[in-house]
């Protein structure tokens, strides 16, 4: 069987297709403010798949999707409620993002646990997996771009940027000034969170990291062991496997 996975994020929707417990090569991309019938279906054009697993962190966007996508075929909307390879201690499981779910069921069945997973998006999330494969909750905070949008934006004479690694911490303009602090302070910040949360567990865990901005800000944090920038759809694929 021939699955249609879809992750449906406040940025960009990602969509790929999973056979025999593995992801194929084909990938499509489509800006989730600009999702329509129209160019839902130009995305998945020419791609044939058997049913449908939708991650969603975007409610009106997600009923569009399972309007255009689902036709007769399985379709699975992952929520709390989904069959997991994890439990969830936490009081309110509900307000749990779906994807912060793919990710943590993904972490566990590649690294096991303990593990923190860090999602680096248009916000940058942290989910801690306990041992023995508990979903325990984590940390949200704002992502470096919406940062350093945020910056320009709210000032008068602070251009936009391109986030770059700077080439040395004391800026000679403007614009080095700005990416000095968005990439080292922005470091500062992720290396603090892994610091506190590793405080409250008994054990060193793996931390993974993905998401559009993973790779960059990894860079130069020898607390994150691995960059998988598939890990999402991975998780999304897995959770298609036990719910389909």
């Amino acid at each position: 069987m021939t699955t249609l996975l879809v992750d449906n994020s406040n940025t960009v929707t990602k969509f790929a297709l999973a056979r025999e417990e593995s992801l194929r090569p084909w990938r499509g991309r489509c800006p989730t403010d600009e999702l329509t019938p129209e160019t839902i279906a130009r995305t998945v054009e020419g791609q044939s798949y058997d049913a449908v697993v939708l991650c969603s962190v975007v409610p009106a966007k997600a009923r569009l999707l399972k309007a255009s996508l689902r036709g007769d075929r399985p379709f699975h909307v992952i929520s709390h409620q989904s069959r997991l390879s994890i439990t969830i201690d936490y009081p309110s499981p509900e307000q749990i993002g779906a994807d912060r779910l793919a990710n943590a069921v993904a972490a566990y069945d590649l690294v096991g646990a303990p593990a923190i997973v860090i999602d680096f998006g248009t916000a940058v999330t942290f989910d801690v997996i306990g041992a023995p494969g508990c979903y325990l909750g984590g940390v949200i905070a704002p992502g470096v771009a919406s940062m350093t949008r945020n910056l320009s934006k709210r000032t008068a004479l602070l251009p936009k940027i391109t986030l770059e690694e700077p080439r040395r911490a004391i800026g000679k303009t403007t614009v080095e000034a700005m990416q000095a602090g968005a990439m080292l302070g922005y470091r500062g910040m992720i290396r603090e969170i892994v610091h506190a949360i590793c405080l409250e567990l008994p054990d060193t865990p793996t931390v993974i990291a993905t998401g559009g901005d993973g790779e960059m800000i990894s860079h130069g944090l020898p607390e994150i062991s691995q960059v998988l920038p598939a890990l999402t759809l991975d998780g999304i694929r897995m959770i298609g496997d036990l719910n389909l």
